[in-house]
């Protein structure tokens, strides 16, 4: 069964969502499934914007040709070559050998590595470049490294709409509602949008911030992600939050406590001094297990607050292996510009703050706070004392 949505009189939502995929490109968990949007415009001239992963080809297929409604279909935009959006292209173009394929001179040339060949009918975009389809006009817009190199955008200055790429994506299947402004996405989207974008896209911030100059320049009324929903109000409130997001900042002022407890006594430290926080006025602590919790949502937490404290067990005269693993993600994703407090434990020789305090010397703008809280196999009362003026210096710095 077709399973199309109207966004406006000639826009249509013909993708799919699917809830069946565990890992998000094999590594991200996504218990919320996501969506893989694709758009058909109905004009003059019919023009699809992207296709799908293979998961969901049937239902795309079958959206297709309801939308088109035995029109033919004319040109096929490809804004971005990952396979969870341009699998299904060569199937397609079999199903509509007269379509057109649109793309960036780089995207054609993964078009050739990822089928062996590429469209009979290709037009290389650049920069500027319009398509009229009689009643819309199209712009193309370079956006590379957001967050591959051949990536690009389309505006429609007919309808004021941004068709963005990955851009504004989040992870999380459609189960009706197609637009944002019909969920409650602050409370239900927002933490799968800030995951995706911080794991997915994080690491480019600065080609990110020169597409936000692009788009502040354009009359903007709806974006049209790849992933997730489409915004048609308060798309300053969103665009802003991935402002904040590719400058590095602190989204909240707030304390992140991420431990590597092996036995259960590193884990009592930092959950005692996330209670020693709260006795100062501290509030909206958390904290994670990092043995528990998978690392895109660490990641995720790190870039959201201003303060972290990571607390690590020594392991094998090294950072225990979990935190050690965040460290890694964290400096692959340029992490800065952020307050860290360290706690460490060693039965015989610890040394995890050491280590530690290494990796994070080669991140950028991290201030470390307070004196590190050293444990020997477990805290002992005049210990309590040192876990207390910690608190006092992370509070006094929020």
């Amino acid at each position: 069964m077709q399973n199309t949505q109207y966004i406006t009189k000639d826009l249509i939502h013909v993708g799919a969502s699917d809830r069946r995929l565990a890992l998000f490109e094999n590594v991200y968990p996504i218990p919320r499934g996501v969506s893989y949007n694709s758009y058909l415009l109905v004009d003059d001239m019919t023009v699809l914007f992207d296709t799908v992963d293979n998961a969901v080809a049937a239902q795309f297929f079958e959206n297709v040709e309801a939308a088109l409604y035995g029109r033919k279909l004319d040109y096929v935009v490809v804004h971005h070559m990952e396979p969870d959006h341009a699998a299904t292209l060569m199937d397609l173009l079999l199903r509509h050998p007269e379509a057109t394929v649109v793309t960036a001179a780089k995207a054609a040339q993964m078009m050739q590595q990822f089928f062996g060949n590429q469209p009979a009918n290709l037009m290389v975009v650049k920069e500027g470049d319009e398509l009229l389809t009689e009643h819309h006009h199209l712009v193309f817009t370079m956006a590379p490294m957001v967050h591959w190199p051949e990536v690009m955008m389309t505006y429609d200055s007919t309808s004021k709409t941004l068709f963005s790429a990955d851009a504004f994506g989040t992870f999380g299947a459609l189960s009706g509602n197609l637009f944002a402004d019909e969920v409650n996405f602050e409370h239900e989207w927002l933490n799968d949008a800030r995951r995706y974008y911080i794991n997915i896209v994080g690491k480019y911030g600065l080609q990110v911030q020169n597409v936000l100059k692009k788009a502040a320049a354009l009359d903007i009324q709806m974006i049209c992600p790849l992933h997730g929903p489409v915004w048609r109000s308060n798309i300053e409130w969103f665009v802003g939050k991935h402002d904040v997001w590719s400058k590095y900042e602190p989204e909240d002022k707030g304390v992140v406590i991420i431990y590597g407890s092996i036995y259960g006594h590193t884990e009592a430290a930092a959950l005692r001094l996330g209670t020693l926080l709260s006795e100062r006025g501290v509030k909206n602590i958390k904290a994670y297990d990092a043995s528990h919790t998978h690392a895109s949502k660490l990641v995720a937490e790190c870039f959201r607050a201003s303060h972290v404290v990571l607390a690590s067990s020594t392991y094998n005269n090294g950072i225990f292996t979990p935190m050690e693993n965040l460290l890694a993600d964290l400096e692959a994703h340029a992490w800065q510009k952020r307050t860290v407090a360290l706690i460490e434990n060693g039965s015989w020789a610890p040394q995890a703050a050491k280590l530690m305090r290494a990796e994070l010397e080669q991140l950028k703008d991290i201030a470390i706070v307070g004196e590190t809280v050293s444990l020997k196999s477990a805290a002992t009362a005049a210990q309590e004392e040192q876990l207390a003026a910690l608190a006092d210096a992370i509070a006094k710095t929020l």
